[in-house]
């Protein structure tokens, strides 16, 4: 290992990975080791972690694993609120020099992978919500519909109403608001990169990213998970998300991955006579298939982030391999 200025030192440790991928218990380990030294508190960095209510498709820590160390930006939502990348950066950057000024050591786990790279690119300058535009652009979509919504926007942004499904509400109406509220397309703001005045808190080789060698090892542990979370009642969670009566299918909540899934079978179920139970094995296939495209999405976000220090996570080494990469490079060495 080659040695660094201690100046070089990491203002923060970040540790990434696909979903199903071991990275709760090898913060845990991060936390325990490190901790002997100075304090840790964790920042997650999962878009679906933020819901309060959604605690078994998450795959949300358990409360004794809450307790073993301080956890940050989780439960910090309600299903019904959005949470935006912007937002995130906002609020890890506010929580790492908050952690370092207590003497602790910030350590950024998850796996959105748009959250990491927000964090560590910049993000778009995109003006903030505008509830009077809103208010009449939801006016305009009663008398229109969300489909005609969807064409307003292909004549406004193209480029935008192209990804975008004639149903996807939300988005849709987050489109036409940047483009009333600045005069430009969102996409506009998708290729014209903001970055932020100070340097990013992650420095070199402070990511760590817990990635297969084999895949199919992956794509056993996501199903297992799968199964134990519906063993543990995740569809009862759903149903309880939406026996408020508040939530709806187009929400970003409810289109995590598994919740989506879970809700769509709900759905269809309603549509069956009384008493007609649900297709458990056709939503185990759909949810366990959906889990796999999303960790191939990961996987390929986390190739494009060449500063990654790639740890295997299918060994059975993985977690001391990752204990001694990240100690090395907080001792000032390259692992």
């Amino acid at each position: 290992m080659s040695r660094v200025n201690p100046v070089d030192a990491p203002q923060a440790i970040a540790l990434a990975g696909p979903t199903a991928s071991g990275k709760t218990a090898g913060a845990l380990a991060l936390a325990a080791v490190i901790g002997k030294r100075m304090p840790v508190e964790i920042i997650s960095v999962d878009s679906a972690l933020v819901y309060r209510g959604m605690d078994i498709g998450t795959a949300k820590p358990t409360a004794q694993e809450l307790a073993c160390v301080p956890h940050h930006l989780i439960d910090i939502r309600d299903p019904l609120q959005a949470y935006s990348a912007a937002e995130f950066v906002q609020d890890a950057t506010r929580l790492i020099a908050d952690i370092r000024a207590r003497g602790a050591l910030p350590l950024l786990v998850g796996g959105t992978m748009l959250y990491f790279k927000a964090l560590l690119d910049g993000i778009d300058d995109m003006p903030a919500a505008d509830p009077a535009v809103r208010a009449q652009l939801e006016a305009q979509a009663a008398a229109i519909g969300w489909p005609g919504m969807h064409a307003e926007l292909a004549r406004v942004d193209p480029v935008t109403a192209a990804r975008l499904a004639p149903g996807d509400s939300q988005r849709i109406q987050r489109a036409l608001e940047v483009w009333q509220v600045s005069g430009r397309p969102l996409s506009s703001f998708h290729t014209i990169k903001t970055i932020a005045d100070s340097a990013s808190p992650i420095s070199a080789g402070a990511l760590f990213s817990l990635e297969p060698d084999n895949r199919t090892w992956l794509h056993e542990r996501i199903a297992q998970r799968f199964d134990a979370m519906l063993a543990a009642g995740f569809v009862d969670e759903v149903r309880a998300l939406r026996a408020r009566g508040d939530l709806h299918a187009d929400l970003p909540s409810m289109r995590c991955v598994g919740y989506r899934q879970v809700w769509e079978e709900l759905d269809f179920q309603a549509t069956r006579p009384e008493g007609t139970p649900l297709n458990t094995a056709l939503l185990r296939e759909r949810g366990i298939a959906a889990t796999r495209q999303l960790a191939k999405r990961q996987i390929t976000w986390l190739r494009g982030m060449p500063q990654r220090h790639t740890i295997a996570c299918d060994r059975p080494t993985a977690v001391a391999d990752l204990v001694h990469a990240v100690l090395a490079r907080l001792d000032g060495s390259t692992p």
